[in-house]
């Protein structure tokens, strides 16, 4: 989990460019997409490469359980996540979002 605390951002090319998101040490994170005024937040937590993130925030009411799987590459996240009992959890990180780190 380590690896995952910081603000990761979309890179252009990606479904939503500029979209960030903040871990945090104690297991929160927040998100923020400037460009159409949305933010989020929630907790998150790992098991290896799984990530649970359950968003209770969200500008749009999208809020609940969200599962998959990351990975840090140097400055890069490879995030692949999808609601939890709508989808399986995704087996790999292929069609993974990928994020920089930022700060």
């Amino acid at each position: 989990m380590e690896a995952l605390i910081g603000t990761w951002a979309q890179i252009e090319g990606q479904p939503y460019p500029g979209l960030a998101f903040t871990f945090n040490p104690d297991g929160t994170f927040n998100a923020a997409y400037e460009v159409m005024s949305i933010t989020s937040a929630g907790t998150y937590k790992t098991d290896g490469e799984r990530i649970e993130m359950n968003q209770t925030e969200h500008t749009f009411g999208l809020i609940g359980l969200f599962v998959g799987r990351y990975k840090v590459e140097g400055g890069r996240l490879l995030l692949n996540v999808v609601p939890a009992g709508s989808q399986e959890v995704p087996a790999d990180l292929n069609g993974a979002v990928i994020y920089e780190k930022i700060a």
